[in-house]
């Protein structure tokens, strides 16, 4: 295997779920040569590329199906801190963490959403009908953390979407 394409593997296991730019920027390579890449990689069963909520992730083949899913939502910084406050919090109310995060309701219910989806997090009531947050399953968030690092593209995308909630919810 050639040392673009090593290097390349390498990077998908360091970071699973890294996606196409990520991997350029990472690598200082050419888009074309990263895609080359991949391609050869792909074909020859080393990774596999998941389409999860409008961007492609590349992930090591033993990274199982509810795993990578899982891993494509936490590679946002916002699902990131939600899962992080919840493994520490005692099943918060949502407007404890739209406060202790400076989020906005919206923004949360959407990542709440997609959480939801692939297992991360539970809503339940509480016997004052009061909704409360709470980690599905506590070691496999923590283990799922530990294996995300948002990129910075992905924290500028969700900063900038922070500071669009504030600026509509200032304007109520």
């Amino acid at each position: 295997m050639s040392e673009v394409r090593e290097s390349i593997f390498e990077e998908i296991q360091r970071t699973p779920g890294t996606h196409f730019n990520e991997l350029v920027r990472r690598l200082g390579l050419g888009p074309g040569q990263v895609q080359y890449h991949l391609r050869l990689l792909d074909s020859s069963d080393r990774i596999l590329q998941e389409s999860l909520w409008g961007r492609t992730h590349y992930f090591p083949i033993e990274v199982p199906l509810e795993d990578r899913r899982a891993i494509a939502v936490l590679r946002r910084e916002t699902a990131n801190a939600i899962v992080s406050l919840l493994v520490e919090a005692d099943n918060p109310r949502p407007i404890e963490v739209t406060e202790r995060l400076g989020i906005a309701r919206s923004t949360l219910e959407y990542h709440l959403d997609r959480l939801e989806t692939v297992g991360l997090i539970e809503k339940h009531y509480d016997r004052e009908g009061t909704m409360r947050l709470s980690i599905s399953n506590p070691e496999r968030a923590r283990t799922l953390l530990r294996t995300t690092d948002p990129d910075m593209v992905d924290r500028l995308t969700d900063r900038f979407d922070r500071l669009v909630d504030s600026l509509l919810d200032s304007r109520k």
